[in-house]
């Protein structure tokens, strides 16, 4: 006997109850709400959650969440969710979250505890540091591990790797993003890239400690990567064959579930009218196993660059929430269901 196991991930862009330009809130909801309800989710990765609090100096609430996820069975399922650098509270703005209706075991967070920041001396801020500066990654990596039928586990990553977006730079950028150099933008890109790969290694030296733990672990990576199939970060993330020459390596690479769709379909973001899969679920060999299908609902899909400029207060996503769906073995139970609970890192 089988049962579906169903896994999605969706950027939200931004999800926040507080005014934002000609945003209305209720508007976000009515159109975010049944997206959600769509993707009939086990487990949901959620990006760029943010939070504010509920009275002057009182503690950071996901306000914005709490009002998506009313009415639905979301609303009680266990939540994990990222904290900011100094690991007290949830971040101002883009938040990692996962949701989950099966049992949570365990969670963390990791940033910078597999891989030390770099260093790098400027060459074209204004006035130039001293000496060289720690590169930070902006977010975290959110890892839980979900119980399974017979206690198997799954780990679980969410990710948002750093957007390719030169790096802010001393006396190099003007208002409205205008740059005063080609050399301090091409500085900035360096650097962003940098923030990009690191953190993806930082997610991969993650997988090779759950491997190490569990030859045969469950594991699926999944979010917002901001990288398409052939980049880099991905590449680091996934370990392929191919990359590391090696046969004996192949069940520790990931493999994302979106090859197994035409490439007409396959995307989660229009840039400047280019189709690009920019959000992805990876699973890793095991888990492939069970795999049966990826959804993208990018039917309604806007351009993220032309489509702000045309659409006054536009409610929309910019990304394409996705949902991968798998068939778990079980000869007896059903898939457990645990007490609701909030978890916070």
């Amino acid at each position: 006997m089988t049962q579906t196991l169903r896994l999605a991930t969706f950027n939200l862009e931004n999800l926040d109850d507080r005014p934002q330009g000609a945003i209305d809130f209720d508007d976000r909801l009515a159109v975010l709400r049944p997206q959600l309800q769509r993707l009939r989710a086990d487990v949901l990765c959620l990006q760029e959650v943010n939070t504010h609090p509920s009275v002057k100096s009182g503690p950071r609430l996901f306000l914005a969440l709490d009002r998506l996820l009313e009415g639905t069975e979301y609303e009680s399922w266990h939540r994990v969710t990222s904290l900011n650098r100094g690991g007290k509270h949830p971040a101002d703005k883009h938040n990692l979250v996962i949701l989950s209706r099966l049992p949570l075991l365990s969670h963390d967070q990791v940033w910078h505890d597999l891989v030390a920041p770099c260093t790098w001396r400027p060459t074209h801020s204004q006035p130039p540091p001293e000496a060289p500066e720690p590169v930070e990654w902006d977010r975290p990596v959110l890892h839980a591990v979900l119980r399974l039928p017979d206690d198997r586990r799954l780990h679980v990553v969410n990710v948002h790797l750093r957007a390719p977006r030169a790096v802010w730079l001393a006396g190099q950028k003007e208002r409205f993003g205008r740059w005063l150099s080609v050399g301090g933008w091409a500085e900035g890109y360096f650097l962003a890239a940098v923030k990009q790969a690191g953190q993806a290694l930082e997610v991969r030296l993650l997988v090779e400690r759950i491997l190490d733990a569990e030859p045969d672990a469950l594991i699926t990576v999944c979010g917002d990567f901001n990288a398409s199939d052939r980049e880099a970060s991905l590449r680091i993330i996934r370990g392929d064959e191919e990359d590391t020459g090696n046969g004996h390596l192949a069940m520790r690479m990931l493999v994302p579930a979106e090859r197994t769709l035409p490439e007409a379909v396959r995307f989660s973001v229009i840039h400047h009218g280019r189709p690009v899969m920019l959000d992805h679920i990876l699973m890793s060999r095991p888990l492939l196993g069970w795999y049966r299908g990826v959804e993208i609902h990018n039917e309604s899909l806007g351009d993220e660059l032309v489509s702000p400029a045309t659409i006054h207060g536009t409610p929309e996503s910019y990304h394409a929430p996705m949902v991968a769906e798998f068939a778990v073995p079980d000869d007896d139970a059903t898939l457990a269901v645990g007490a609701s609970a909030e978890v916070k890192l």
